[in-house]
């Protein structure tokens, strides 16, 4: 199986590169399903329904999200109903939303996505991401009620996500992080089986700070005082992410590799 993952979408320049690259992207990596973490869709804070709608439209088949899972207050009203976007599972019992889904890939297969959140450095501090993973994995283990499984690790700690991803290898197809919107050089197979990338990267303009305007955030570190609001940055978007191929009599990966495509980055396709 062949499952696709791209990075935080930032703004209306990240949405556009999504939504223009996607069926091209698609087809040409043949892809059986597609993953895209959308917590800063809208206008670098959250999502909003018809953000998520068109994203759906375009071709993702999940939308996951992070620490700005509901910035965007209407989140609230709509996350209940709305079964194809997560929130990390380790809000506290009762939070709107669900953090996982067991999702049908084009060829039939059953995949479990699980959106975690780190706790190191990160805002809210969540429960326990390892507990939470081993309940997800009790669950709906892989090779009985899943075919695959693919983990979007919201973290900002590298040290966090690495020994996550050492945590679930063997267990789970990919473990890929989000949240730095910085694309690491590191996706690999580790030595159980699981597909590892520390970030996937954003989807936004590099010419920023993280996505947004350079001009705040650097006023910010300059003077430790706010001008105003932050706001995503509006030239030409990388769209980053990772490919992974998976086994299909075992869930575990087979290939893996990065893509990186428009913009200002260089260009990577994969070509597993």
């Amino acid at each position: 199986m062949r499952i696709l993952f791209l990075g935080d979408m930032v703004g209306k320049s990240g949405r556009t590169a999504v939504y223009e690259n996607l069926p091209h992207i698609k087809k040409r990596l043949a892809t059986d399903l597609v993953i895209v973490n959308g917590e800063n869709a809208a206008s670098g804070f959250g999502i909003t329904r018809k953000i998520l709608h068109e994203t759906l439209d375009a071709g993702a088949d999940v939308v996951t999200s992070g620490n700005h899972a509901f910035d965007q207050k209407e989140t609230l009203n709509w996350a209940d109903s709305e079964d194809r976007f997560l929130r990390p599972v380790n809000f506290p019992k009762g939070t709107v939303g669900r953090g996982s889904n067991l999702i049908e890939a084009q060829n039939g297969a059953r995949v479990l996505v699980a959106n975690i959140m780190g706790r190191i450095f990160m805002h809210p501090e969540l429960d326990d991401p390892f507990a939470a993973v081993e309940a997800e994995l009790a669950a709906c283990p892989m090779g009985e009620a899943a075919d695959a499984v693919v983990i979007d690790f919201h973290a900002e700690a590298s040290s966090e996500s690495q020994c996550f991803g050492h945590f679930v290898d063997g267990r789970v197809s990919l473990v890929v992080g989000t949240h730095t919107h910085i694309p690491t050089a590191d996706q690999q197979i580790l030595t159980g089986g699981t597909a590892y990338m520390t970030d996937a990267g954003m989807c936004g303009d590099y010419d920023s700070s993280i996505g947004m305007d350079k001009e705040e955030p650097l006023h910010r570190f300059l003077t430790k005082l706010s001008k105003g609001r932050m706001e995503p940055a509006r030239g030409a978007a990388t769209v980053c992410g990772v490919l992974v191929v998976t086994d299909d009599s075992t869930g575990l990966a087979t290939g893996v590799e990065a893509l990186r495509i428009g913009g200002r980055l260089s260009e990577s396709w994969p070509t597993i």
